[in-house]
């Protein structure tokens, strides 16, 4: 708390000593450690009473519902972040070695496998062979 070194102690406890002297520096001491020890208590106490309110206001059952809510499996998160690491992970070296290079001969079983398929039909009316008016427009 007061970030107090042993030098600092050691100069503060010969200050004491030439200030109080020999005589009356261990009462000094001993007082000063039953001030210190009310101090922690009385600190103890206020921070139970906090503990104690907070738990009535219910804080503990909101944080419990914060933390919920904040939960990745809740919203598939977990999953993306697996994702993530695998593709962090993902060597493209060793996947093109493992892909199957394609051959002169993979083609021209492709280009026959093309020109074996029937060719589709083709649509030999235009927009301007169908009418734009119908009969009743005609009559009137």
């Amino acid at each position: 708390m007061f970030d107090i070194g042993m030098t600092e102690l050691l100069v503060i406890g010969i200050v004491a000593l030439i200030v109080v002297g020999p005589k009356d520096l261990p009462g000094m001491f001993r007082t000063l450690g039953r001030f210190t020890g009310k101090v922690k208590g009385m600190a103890r106490e206020f921070q139970k009473a906090m503990d104690d309110a907070a738990d009535d206001a219910g804080v503990k059952d909101i944080g419990r519902d914060l933390k919920g809510m904040s939960n990745p499996k809740k919203y598939g998160l977990d999953k993306l972040n697996e994702a993530a690491d695998s593709f962090e992970k993902w060597d493209p070296k060793k996947s093109a070695k493992a892909a199957k290079p394609r051959t002169p001969v993979d083609a021209e079983k492709r280009d026959a496998a093309l020109q074996a398929q029937p060719e589709p039909k083709k649509d030999t009316g235009t927009a301007a062979d169908t009418p734009l008016t119908s009969a009743k427009d005609d009559q009137a």
